[in-house]
């Protein structure tokens, strides 16, 4: 099955922090501590807190963790014309677009890919590896990187960020609203939290988990599309399709790391129930969308 993706991954992190944070803290215990009333505003407050910090967190620390995962050499000094050419394209694509000049970024990899990652969209990253700079004309190299430009300057980080928290938010909440339910419904435990509770809500957490990653999927395929177009308006609508032509010429490989590949232009292929927890359309899709203009 492909990657539960970087999002899933945070919320793995995120829902066990906050399960030890809510038994360390004695939460548990005070939202049910007045017999089967449950103090929901409480509970959804700490969810809130708990949710939305671990994306932000994750999101603040994506450039380094992506340049850490990656071993991609940002380029302050071009060390050859190709580097050059890089810069003063990411360049003029950033100012055409309305943004801060991104760090950018090579690594070492066989595979055509390229992403880009940040919390703010003046301070970002577009890194791209050196498959694609080997294996794809300079025409296409400039649509990847306009399509990873608009992907910044359309904020897309920071909304999937605020997508994640909101559902980290609800997992959190809703998985010990089942569990109080089921802890008194089936174990009978009228007050307090009993090991029937954590039971129920560690399954339902990884149930909600995965819902809210086909949510969080959705909407980076419908980003992709707007990133693809948005591609088009800087570097040319031909271009854009050549690109992504060839890079479904390589079969949607990728060495790029779980936690970044979300980010990546090309992603990876699936079909039936894998397609719910892909974060990229299929490229003949993405081709045929712009086509259709």
């Amino acid at each position: 099955m492909t990657r539960l993706l970087l999002f899933l991954g945070t919320n793995i992190a995120v829902l066990a922090v906050a399960t030890a944070a809510f038994k360390v803290l004695g939460l548990e215990d005070m939202i049910a501590n007045s017999g089967t009333d449950i103090n929901l505003v409480g509970l959804l407050i700490f969810s809130a807190i708990f949710g939305m910090a671990g994306s932000f967190v994750s999101l603040a620390m994506s450039k380094w963790l992506a340049l850490r995962s990656t071993g991609a050499r940002v380029i302050d000094q071009p060390r050859n014309a190709t580097e050059s050419w890089l810069l003063a394209t990411v360049k003029r694509q950033s100012e055409q677009a309305g943004i801060g000049m991104p760090d950018v970024a090579v690594y070492d990899a066989p595979d055509l890919n390229a992403f880009a990652t940040g919390m703010n969209r003046n301070k970002a990253l577009v890194a791209v590896t050196t498959g694609l700079l080997q294996g794809m004309t300079q025409d296409e190299v400039e649509a990847v990187l306009a399509h990873e430009v608009s992907h910044v300057a359309n904020g897309d980080m920071v909304t999937m960020g605020l997508i994640q928290g909101v559902l980290n938010t609800f997992v959190i909440f809703f998985s010990r609203i089942i569990g109080m339910v089921v802890d008194r419904a089936v174990f009978r435990n009228e007050r307090g939290t009993g090991i029937g509770y954590f039971m129920v809500v560690m399954v339902a957490q990884v149930l909600l988990g995965i819902l809210a990653s086909i949510i969080a999927m959705w909407f980076s395929r419908r980003r992709e599309f707007r990133a693809d177009a948005g591609g088009a308006q800087l570097a040319g609508r031909q271009k854009m399709i050549s690109a992504l032509e060839r890079l479904n010429s390589s079969y949607g490989q990728s060495t790029l790391p779980e936690s970044v590949e979300a980010f990546g232009i090309s992603g990876r292929n699936g079909g039936g129930l894998r397609r719910l927890l892909m974060s990229h359309p299929p490229l003949p899709e993405r081709i045929e969308a712009l086509r259709r203009g």
